[in-house]
């Protein structure tokens, strides 16, 4: 038994770079942003938690943007989000970059829980309880 043949494809030529007015090539268009319009990034780790403070998202919001607006009505950190809406870190702190600037959600810092109690607080509470 022979082994199928297969035949070449024809090569498709690549298209031409865009031309600009004075016929020099152009600058073609962005298709994503990586950073705001500052290129700053908000600085986020992976414990902030992000709380929207709008309940609807607006009609000029992403489906990326408006589930995480959906998301977000109770605190949530950035690893969950990222985990829900199934993207990478990095994208995420590119959406909750444009959502902060916009003003449509809070970053908060997550709360840190004491090592170890008061040990004062232990005595007046036992104080308390053995007097019952």
């Amino acid at each position: 038994m022979t082994p199928p043949q297969r035949q070449r494809r024809d090569l498709v030529p690549e298209p031409a770079p865009p031309q600009g007015s004075d016929g020099k090539p152009g600058n073609p268009e962005r298709m994503y942003v990586v950073a705001g319009p500052d290129g700053e990034r908000a600085e986020l780790d992976l414990v902030t938690l992000i709380v929207a403070r709008a309940t609807d998202p607006p009609p000029s919001a992403s489906p990326e943007q408006a589930a995480l607006l959906r998301l977000c009505a109770a605190p949530l950190s950035v690893a969950e989000l990222s985990a829900y809406l199934h993207l990478p870190f990095s994208a995420m702190g590119v959406l909750l970059t444009e959502l902060l600037t916009a003003e449509l959600v809070q970053a908060r810092a997550p709360i840190v829980r004491k090592a170890r109690s008061d040990r004062s607080l232990l005595e007046a509470v036992m104080n308390g309880l053995q007097r019952l």
